[in-house]
């Protein structure tokens, strides 16, 4: 029997480059949101996926960016430390983008963060966008710029490359123990997760009116003697206009999104559960340090 291998692996580029996108498609299950608006992945959420003897714990790093606001730099400050954790690193870039401002800015400080001796990997995603001699002409021009251990060209979203991907990252990761069960795929808490289920049904209905403005947190967790959960979670929103956008017109938009939070979070804790959800005005959230540790974020990188 081989020997087993485990680490720890970041994926890291711009916002919207496809990292949670990749992280499901590794896993195999839901565990990063994934929506069409930039910027939606708050915290480290780890997906932990299975290749022959290897376990490969991923770090979904939010996406990097110049921060402005205290939330950003907190945002930023956590994708390097999952960065300066991992034993792989995979910058993950756009083919149809190709090497923009901030992949460039990425490039640079990527010696400042990745330790020496890890391995650094470039995945260039949405491939089925451009034109072949397009795609090698980015990924020569990425090489001389970084001497990546590896390059792969993928479509995350449709599958292409992915394979190959994982089963390179499982070869590469160093000889130890498995750091969790075999049938666990992320250790964020599943109250976390609900929380996160929840923000991202609010997200996909609400991006135009409250782009980030919003943040969820679970309550409350029972478990019923019938085998159900019940499950308390909380809106918390900046302004009382907000209050207004998130219940919508007679509660119909709150309504609609408790419904497709319940029927998805079911689906992960696999029983029935009944969701409740209350909207709060707390205008000055995103200056709390309470509400970033509920994220998983150091509220001091953000100062």
């Amino acid at each position: 029997m081989s020997a087993t291998r485990c680490g720890f692996v970041a994926l890291i580029g711009e916002p919207n480059a496809g990292k949670s996108t990749l992280l499901n498609a590794m896993v195999g299950a839901k565990v990063s949101i994934v929506t069409h608006k930039v910027q939606t992945t708050r915290t480290r959420i780890r997906g932990v996926a299975l290749e022959g003897a290897a376990q490969i714990v991923f770090v979904d790093t939010p996406g990097l960016f110049r921060p402005r606001r205290r939330l950003d730099r907190a945002m930023v400050a956590s994708a390097w430390a999952g960065v300066e954790d991992a034993d792989i690193v995979v910058l993950m870039v756009e083919a149809h983008r190709g090497i923009t401002d901030g992949v460039e800015a990425i490039l640079a400080a990527l010696d400042t963060h990745v330790r020496p001796g890890r391995t650094v990997a470039l995945a260039i995603n949405k491939i089925d966008r451009v034109k072949r001699d397009t795609l090698l002409a980015l990924a020569a021009a990425l090489n001389e710029r970084r001497d990546f251990a590896r390059t792969f060209l993928i479509s995350a979203e449709k599958g292409s490359g992915v394979a190959d991907l994982k089963r390179w990252l499982a070869e590469t990761l160093p000889e130890g123990p498995w750091l969790y069960p075999e049938d666990q795929i992320a250790d964020l808490p599943l109250r976390m997760l609900a929380a996160e289920i929840t923000r991202e049904k609010l997200t996909l209905r609400l991006h135009q009116e409250i782009p980030y403005q919003l943040t969820v947190e679970t309550e409350g967790w029972e478990e019923r003697k019938d085998g159900s959960a019940r499950i308390e979670q909380v809106v918390y929103v900046a302004r009382e206009g907000h209050k207004g956008i998130v219940l919508g017109n007679k509660g119909a938009t709150i309504k609609a999104v408790g419904a497709e939070a319940r029927a998805e979070i079911a689906k992960l804790i696999e029983r029935p559960c009944h969701l409740f959800l209350t909207v709060r005005v707390r205008p000055n959230w995103l200056e709390e340090p309470e509400r970033y540790r509920e994220m998983g974020l150091d509220f001091s990188d953000g100062g």
